[in-house]
């Protein structure tokens, strides 16, 4: 795999934790892939079509995700990040062994389960993202980020098709238990592979509040942020409707597996070219073409939704995913990685920047839970998907004033920042 890897990104240096990082990474997509997209609706056909059991769901996960991970930035700092990386991973597992003791009584703990898996995330993230730091250079960070999204997307195209094939082929609920199972089986052989990484102690104090408080002086730091906001917005409620819509258009879980064949496959290619051609200079444009293509893609099915308008989607926003993410994934690292003392502080700025996008999502999915309270769900959710669609536009209206030294930016305007930094300190 190391010569592999290296044919891929050229004579750059490649080490083991970086490789060891990927294989956790995949295992991860894998294992979430597989089950995560069929829980929503294992509990939605338990609910008999109720979008508030899927909301309140989604809205625990996404509260416990950023309470964790301020918890899981102080632990990092006084442990060891790889010790995090293991809890998390541990609280992923406990996730599908609860879901599979609970069996068909799972929409009654909806919170409770919501909330494991919140935990989950927030300590899997903190680490994942840490250690990505920490483990990559500029110089092997686009390779990193863009052969991780190819890993997901392997995962997104194995996953959900063979979790829907399985389903559908398996009497009653035994589909579901069988690809809890693997999935707790792959979280399992994830914890083990990180006993492999390089241990990496803890030290200076925790200073969260402070690094909060520095989008006051950096400006590309307060950018990157308000960037976090509105993808948050945006995630919150289309990480669980659009699954459900497929869900009510087909009734079929292989149908929702070949939505996400057809999507991951996509994304597939589109990662790797993305990371081939889409260099620094070109990534604000970059940004601004997928955010575009987000978007638009979206009347194809509020006009017609069909199942045939469904996999356009899928296909169109498997390519604008990797277009988007693979240069403001990598931008956001190297703000971070040119912000006052990112060195020391690198687990602080991981976690607000985690806290912001979560804020989003929690705020998105209360707005989606006010708003089918209040109004005929069939009415709004058009609604509220066209509006918080727009939002990730506000990702790239965010970053477009971001420069940074070394990528072929305006230098007038990075030194005027600069200077008005330093004058804000």
């Amino acid at each position: 795999m190391h010569k592999t890897l290296q044919y891929v990104i050229g004579k750059t240096e490649i080490n083991r934790d970086l490789i060891l990082l990927l294989v956790i990474g995949g295992l991860y997509s894998l294992g979430i892939y597989l089950s995560n997209t069929f829980v929503n609706i294992y509990l939605w056909k338990q609910a008999e079509g109720n979008y508030f059991t899927i909301a309140f769901y989604n809205l625990a996960i996404f509260v416990l995700q950023p309470l964790t991970f301020i918890m899981a930035g102080k632990i990092a700092k006084k442990v060891d990040r790889v010790v995090v990386l293991r809890l998390g991973v541990t609280f992923l597992s406990l996730f599908f062994l609860s879901v599979l003791m609970i069996g068909e009584s799972a929409a009654y703990f909806n919170i409770l389960l919501g909330s494991l898996l919140g935990i989950g995330y927030g300590f899997y993230w903190l680490a994942f993202n840490v250690l990505t730091f920490e483990i990559t250079e500029p110089e092997t960070r686009d390779f990193f980020n863009g052969f991780l999204g190819v890993l997901q997307s392997l995962g997104g195209m194995i996953g959900p098709f063979s979790a829907g094939y399985i389903i559908s082929k398996m009497p009653a609920n035994i589909g579901y238990s069988t690809i809890f199972t693997v999935s707790f089986i792959l979280f399992i052989c994830a914890v083990a592979c990180s006993f492999f990484l390089k241990r990496r102690p803890a030290e200076g104090i925790y200073l969260f509040k402070r690094v909060v408080e520095e989008k006051k002086h950096n400006k590309n730091w307060n950018r990157i942020l308000n960037a976090h906001l509105f993808q948050g917005l945006r995630e919150g409620i289309f990480l669980f409707v659009i699954t459900i819509w497929v869900y009510i258009v087909t009734q079929s879980e292989l149908s929702l597996g070949m939505f996400n064949l057809y999507f991951s496959g996509f994304s597939f290619v589109f990662y790797f070219l993305a990371t081939k051609f889409i260099k620094p200079t070109k990534r604000k444009n970059a940004i601004l073409i997928g955010s575009l293509m987000l978007y638009l893609s979206l009347f194809i099915i509020l006009t017609h939704a069909s199942y045939f308008t469904l996999i356009i989607y899928g296909i169109i926003i498997g390519i604008a995913y990797p277009i988007v993410n693979v240069p403001y994934i990598s931008l956001t690292y190297d703000v971070i990685g040119k912000s006052w003392k990112a060195g020391e502080l690198r687990i602080e700025y991981i976690v607000v920047r985690e806290l912001f996008t979560n804020i989003g999502r929690v705020t998105s999915i209360i707005i989606f839970i006010v708003g089918i309270t209040f109004f005929d769900s069939e009415t709004i959710i058009p609604i509220l998907l066209v509006v918080f669609g727009a939002l990730h536009l506000g990702v790239y209206l965010s970053i477009r004033k971001i420069f940074l030294p070394n990528t072929g930016n305006k230098k007038d305007v990075l030194i005027k920042d600069q200077i008005s930094d330093e004058k804000n300190r």
